[in-house]
């Protein structure tokens, strides 16, 4: 398996989760407030769209169908 058919599968795979789940919503950690002498950490949400899976996906499956001319 080469790197071509590698990243199709992973695009593939990935753009059907997010489409089955209408979007993934994660928290990465965010800036650190400190405030009167108390320390708070922050958390920062984000949010991964359909539309970005379907394109995922679209671009999976243009990969794994994609024939490319070999040069000697």
């Amino acid at each position: 398996m080469n790197l071509r058919t590698t990243a199709g599968i992973v695009l593939v795979v990935g753009g059907l989760l997010v489409l089955s789940y209408s979007g993934f919503t994660f928290k990465t950690p965010g800036e650190p407030v400190d405030f009167l002498g108390l320390h708070m950490e922050t958390t920062v949400t984000r949010f991964i769209s359909p539309g970005v899976g379907a394109l995922a996906l679209i671009g999976g499956i243009a990969l794994l169908l994609s024939n490319p001319k070999r040069v000697s």
